[in-house]
Formats: structure tokens, sequence, C-alpha cells
């Protein structure tokens, strides 16, 4: 029997990858149209309810609370399980790594204490509640994410801009693995938590892993360049995003990685894309050098 999955902000990056993933997986897909759907209504014929919902950081404080107390009383009336792409911002920096499921939520800033009280609305209402956490993304066409917004950028000219110390650790999710982990875990959904957290492993590599790894993917020397972060200070005052992307600057600069464990066991036959392939997919086609062997080899990044 086909199951149906409701995607909220299927035109997101998330959203995007996850309608394609449940699609090739023989579910049926129905994407939201917040201008001319009802929620409660589009629920009602939902078996998973992806919440890729992501308001602008600015924002967040004003909505977030309220567009989740949608989802989660929309879902109760279904029955329905949502998954809700998590990130790492709940753990703050002074955390020492592996992050993982059992790591306990200590962030103090802003943005971070929005996510962890908005994970705990689902934990506690009862609703059935996969949180899928992952790193920054890596993406398949430009999204407006760090790596196509700011890091490769200058990549034509043969420069990577990375934000943050290019020697310590960080946590990298390919969003097409992690929307297949996303559908693995819908399916094995009723022999879950009621509330299953899982840290999604994904790669982790310095920013000179990345340099690298774009060297050869494009052909061409790569020159690691730090990116200043003094254009965001001096914006603060009168563009409100500057404020929040130097609030989560530390993660830049916070040697992390997402410890696996669960997911493994949970998913044990689940296999990611080598993290050569998915950078040569995450760049613009033109500067590609040609199709990259899957066993290349590339520092780190595992």
């Amino acid at each position: 029997m086909t199951q149906t999955v409701l995607i909220l902000g299927a035109s997101g990056r998330f959203g995007r990858n996850a309608a394609t993933a449940f699609r090739q997986a023989g579910w049926t897909v129905v994407a939201f149209d917040r201008t001319r759907d009802d929620l409660q209504g589009a629920a009602r014929r939902a078996d998973v309810i992806v919440n890729a919902w992501n308001p602008p950081y600015p924002d967040w404080a004003r909505q977030v609370p309220g567009l989740h107390a949608q989802v989660i009383e929309a879902a109760k009336a279904a029955g329905a399980t949502v998954i809700v792409p998590g990130n790492v911002y709940v753990f703050g920096a002074e955390t020492p790594a592996p992050w993982g499921p059992d790591t306990p939520h200590r962030a103090t800033n802003p943005l971070g204490r929005i996510r962890i009280e908005m994970e705990a609305a689902y934990r506690a209402s009862g609703v059935r509640t996969i949180i899928l956490r992952a790193g920054d993304f890596l993406d398949t066409e430009a999204s407006g994410n760090w790596f196509d917004q700011i890091m490769i950028k200058p990549l034509a000219r043969g420069r990577f801009t990375y934000p943050g110390n290019p020697d310590i650790a960080h946590a990298w999710a390919f969003l097409p693995d992690l929307t297949r982990a996303a559908v693995a875990l819908a399916e094995r959904r009723k022999a879950l938590q009621q509330f299953c957290d899982v840290t999604f492993p994904g790669y982790t590599a310095t920013g000179r892993d990345i340099a690298q790894a774009l060297t050869q993917v494009t052909g061409r020397q790569v020159t690691l360049k730090q990116m200043s972060w003094l254009p965001l200070h001096l914006a603060r005052p009168f563009w409100p995003m500057a404020g929040c992307l130097l609030e989560m600057r530390y993660l830049w600069n916070t040697p992390h990685r997402l410890d696996g464990a669960v997911f493994d066991a949970l998913l044990p036959e689940f296999r990611q894309t080598p993290l050569i392939q998915a950078v040569a997919q995450a760049i613009p086609p033109g500067l590609r050098k040609g199709d990259v062997h899957p066993d290349q080899p590339v520092a780190a990044g595992v």
C-alpha cells in the first residue's frame, strides 16, 4: 500500500530533496502550499509530515513556536509521524564533541534556545516525532546555504572562502543522503521510540579537507582564504540577519562531529555518498573537471 508524505517547505533545500527521496522510494508526495492549503485538512491524508518550514533567522522568535505548534496539532489529529530536520544549534559552544542523541542541550544563545524549546514541545506533545540532526549542508544546486552562498563564490578564480578555523573538525551532510535517511527512518517509524533523536554522522571534515576535495574535483589548485567577519559587524545595526549570523559564528571555531552510533544501529545497511562525490555534485557543473571515481582518495572526511 502506497504511503503518503506531506512536505512542509517543499521549495526549500531540505524539503526539495526530501520530496525527491520520498518519491523515488515510491511514496505519494504532497507539497503543502501555504497560499491555498489548509494544514489540518492536508495532514489528514498523511502518514508522515516532513516539517521543513524554516523562516529567516530574524523571524525565528516570532514564528517558530507558532508554526511548530500548528504542525503538532495537525499531526496529533491525523495520527501522523513528524520528521524534523534538526541542527547542532542546541548544543552550545562549551559542549565537548562528539555530539549525539544523549548530549545535553546547553546552548544559551537566542537561536539555540529557540531550537531547544521547539524540540521540547515535540517531546512533550505525544506526537510520534523523528528529529534527524545534521551539520552544515552540501546541496546539489545553489540553495542559499553557507557552502554555495559564501564558500565557493570565488571558486571559478581558484579560491575557497572559509568562515572559521580551517584546521578544526566540522560536521557536514549531503542533502540527498540526509533525505534518503529520512525516508528509511520513516519506513521504520513504528519500531522507533515515540520521540526519536537521531544524529546523522555525515562527514567530519576541516576547511582544508574541503579545499583539497575542491582541488581534486576542479582539477586546479584551490587556495583557501579565511572569510572576514568585519562586513557583518558593520552591517549589524541595519541588517538583522547579520546579528544572527554573528551569533552562530562559534560553530566555525568549535571543533565538533556527530556521533553516528544510534544512526548506524537503526540503519546498518545505509551507505552515504563519498565526500569527494558529494563535493563534486555541490559545485556548478562547469567547474568540474569530469567524472570523479568514488574510490578517489581525499584527506579526512569520513
